[in-house]
């Protein structure tokens, strides 16, 4: 029986996964892997025992992962299993700005009680005349799961895209199913998109990165849409393009006490992943990445870990996470012998599966006085 914590409410489609074998609770003290959506986990007690942790969404900010890499736990997240209801909120964000919805539809409710509503409206409706999507250049900086699909939504509404992403993977590009302009400046994107939305992770080198600077390259009347992270926009110099009509609208999934109630701000309570499709598909794909890694071993989506994900083909799988870098491989090695070895390093992470017949083929005991070698793991 395997004990899984979880620390947030997680979406009963976790069971579709998890069988009888699995013991899940959000009580247990002990757990041999934990399931986590926002809970911040940096004050959290680590049990000796712990093997993983999941987050059921993309970022993991909440989670301590230097240290639980320090103690050879794997952390995994859920990279595009919320990227269509993101998408959506995008998509919806760009429609409500370039249309000014929220303060149109804030003037219209400020009719209740008028006699004739109806005239007033037809005299009143041309101070929201906004633009049409159609035509327009869109700038997305960021291509993953997310920038992809808002990349071809934004396509076939006929808008002309521009691309960013200096660290698109091939199978991310095979996301793209429209034509994208790809630049290798961002500052191209500022100098000629109408409207840019925002899908990378926050990292020193992107914290703020829509700032005075930035804002001063930009079309006047540009959009700006921030479904990631609040910390990647200066909201300072945000509020001041807005006041000046440099910005004409900040559509924002992150408000903050600066950005609330704002004149051109869209303050959305952070609904980019909050559908029950998207809390659905979290929850399944975290739970199957925990249950593959305890049973086999088998690590997918992890940020902290090298992927693996060789197939067992033994009654017995031995799990070895090692300092990369260091002899405890050439000892892994020599021990394996004639087993089967498969492994891979990521960073200063090494992880290594041999597949044997029987715990008698390998000599575990050397593994374990073995300097660098963070864990051993039996299945």
């Amino acid at each position: 029986m395997y004990n899984i914590r979880t620390l947030n409410p997680i979406s009963d489609k976790i069971y579709d996964v998890l069988d009888k074998t699995y013991n899940v609770s959000s009580e247990d003290n002990n757990p041999d892997a934990i399931l986590v959506r926002s809970f911040k986990m940096h004050d959290y007690p680590i049990n000796e025992n712990l093997l993983a942790v999941a987050r059921a969404g993309a970022g993991v900010n909440n989670i301590p992962i230097p240290e639980l890499t320090d103690k050879g736990i794997v952390v995994f997240n859920t990279p595009g299993a919320n990227a269509n209801g993101v998408k959506e909120l995008v998509i919806c964000g760009m429609l409500m700005a370039v249309r000014n919805i929220k303060e149109a539809t804030a003037w219209a409710d400020s009719l209740e009680g008028k006699e004739d509503v109806a005239t007033l409206v037809e005299k009143g409706k041309s101070a929201f005349v906004g633009n049409e999507l159609y035509g327009k250049t869109l700038g997305v900086i960021g291509l993953g799961a997310i920038g992809a699909k808002v990349a071809n939504s934004a396509a076939a509404l006929g808008m002309n895209i521009m691309g960013y992403d200096p660290y698109l993977t091939p199978e991310n590009k095979c996301l793209l199913t429209c034509e994208v302009n790809f630049v290798n400046d961002v500052n191209t994107i500022y100098r000629n998109a109408d409207i840019i939305t925002i899908h990378v992770p926050l990292l020193d080198s992107t914290r703020c990165m829509i700032n005075k600077l930035s804002l001063s390259f930009m079309k006047k009347g540009v959009v700006i849409v921030n479904m990631s992270r609040a910390e990647l926009v200066n909201n300072t110099d945000i509020l001041s393009a807005l006041d000046e009509g440099k910005v004409h609208k900040y559509v924002v999934d992150f408000p903050t006490c600066d950005t609330v109630n704002k004149k051109g701000v869209i303050a959305i309570p952070h609904l980019g992943a909050s559908t029950e499709e998207s809390e659905d598909n979290c929850a399944i794909m975290a739970a199957k990445q925990l249950k593959d890694y305890i049973e086999d071993g088998i690590i997918v989506n992890s940020v902290n870990f090298p992927k693996i994900t060789t197939k067992r083909i033994t009654s017995v799988r031995i799990a070895v996470t090692y300092n990369a870098g260091t002899k405890a491989f050439e000892t892994i090695t020599k021990i394996a012998g004639n087993a089967n070895l498969s492994y891979a390093e990521r960073g200063s992470i090494g992880y290594a599966l041999i597949d044997v017949e029987s715990c008698e083929d390998v000599d575990i005991e050397t593994l374990s006085d073995t300097d660098d070698i963070l864990m051993i793991r039996i299945i």
